[in-house]
């Protein structure tokens, strides 16, 4: 049976920053003196941390502050920060996601600002503060064994925030820029509560996103954000524990319409479409609608990452003015796709394995491949599938 995995789920009801994230992971358990020791390998000096418990609203967090000794003499680049990672003692997988991270944050930089990632400059102190938050996100991450990192939807903030380039819409150019693709919304107080580099991380980490995946919980972080303002617990909550692989749980979503004034025709182009742009499964379903107007339900199961293109295809091909959407649980069977030698070839057969792990008992030969051998021999399908079905028996003997 497989092993469950270790995720992180980062609830960012007040938005994130890079410090809210070390303070979250450092009080969910992870040592602040493992943290440090591996941060070393950046070879960086005058560096440290510090810890502290404070306050936000009605929440008690941790703080974790970088303490610089000294800036750095002038302005870095992007390539600057290649050099850096790549000649540290880091392990290999966090320097290339920090990497990621950073040429992620220098092309947003770029874009918002008229030029390339490659003359984007990063400045003194706050390019080592930004540099320890991002690296030591990644390696608490990696000490913690983290295999897998979902965020919620992510608190922006809102009203505007005085920057170096005047006065700008929060969240900033950058930042928005970053979020593209992560769930997004704005409440609590006027202010910047998403930074590029929160922004930045969860972009480059997240492997999912939305409502919170189905996990046994193994401890709660709290990382308190410098803004304190009265009355707004302006924190980011991290949950770590474990959850079932990917193939045995997961969360998708069902889109459903009414359809009674459409051509019949157009079905078949339209599932096509659908499977095409990503959807799981696309059925049509006979109804009886309000006075007793017969009708179709389409009903379409999709990832949550798929949600705007299916959509898309919905509104452009069916005659429908809404859908409905409900995000749902679901459990798999584990399952393989294995090739079984036949007289007319190779065939694709897929096997599920029963909770018990007992192979062979659900399986099922590939219908295109089938239908392929079908056409070229011109044999019924049914004589294709029964002779698959049969060298399947042989081989599970």
């Amino acid at each position: 049976m497989a092993l469950c995995m270790r995720v992180a789920y980062f609830d960012c009801f007040s938005g994130i920053s890079g410090d809210m994230c070390l303070g979250a992971l450092v009080d969910a358990g992870l040592p602040l003196a493992d943290l440090t020791l591996a941060l070393a390998g950046l070879r960086l000096t005058g560096v440290s941390l510090h810890r502290r418990r404070v306050t936000r609203g009605a929440l008690r967090a941790t703080k974790v502050e970088v303490v610089l000794a000294k800036g750095l003499a002038k302005p870095i680049t992007l390539r600057d920060i290649r050099h850096l990672l790549r000649s540290s003692r880091l392990p290999d997988a966090v320097r290339d996601q920090a990497l990621a991270i950073f040429e992620r944050l220098a092309h947003a930089e770029g874009h918002a600002h008229g030029t390339t990632p490659e003359k984007v400059h990063f400045h003194e102190l706050g390019v080592l503060d930004t540099l320890v938050d991002v690296v030591g996100t990644v390696l608490g991450c990696h000490l913690l064994g983290i295999e897998k990192v979902y965020v919620s939807a992510i608190n922006v903030g809102g009203g505007t925030a005085v920057t170096k380039h005047g006065v700008l819409p929060v969240p900033g150019p950058a930042t928005a820029f970053l979020l593209k693709g992560l769930p997004v919304y704005a409440g609590g107080p006027a202010h910047e509560l998403t930074t590029p580099t929160g922004a930045g991380l969860m972009a480059a980490l997240a492997g999912g996103h939305g409502a919170m995946p189905e996990m046994i919980v193994a401890s709660i972080g709290y990382g308190a954000g410098n803004f304190n303002p009265p009355g707004w617990p302006n924190a980011l909550r991290v949950f770590i524990g474990e959850t079932a692989p990917a193939a045995a749980t997961d969360r998708i979503l069902v889109l459903e319409t009414n359809l009674d004034d459409m051509n019949p025709q157009g079905y078949e182009l339209l599932m096509d479409r659908l499977l095409a742009r990503g959807a799981l499964d696309v059925t049509l379903t006979p109804v009886i609608m309000k006075r007793g107007r017969p009708g179709i339900l389409l009903s379409v199961l999709t990832d949550p990452a798929k949600l705007e293109p299916v959509l898309q295809i919905i509104f452009a091909e069916t005659t429908t003015l809404g859908v409905r959407i409900q995000e749902v649980a679901r459990r798999l069977l584990e399952r393989e796709v294995t090739e079984v030698p036949t007289r007319f070839g190779p065939v694709r057969v897929k096997v599920a394995k029963t909770p018990g792990g007992k192979r062979g008992v659900k399986a099922r030969p590939e219908y295109q491949d089938c239908k392929r051998i079908a056409e070229q021999t011109g044999l019924p399908l049914r004589v294709v599938m029964r002779e698959v079905e049969r060298a399947l028996r042989q081989v599970s003997c």
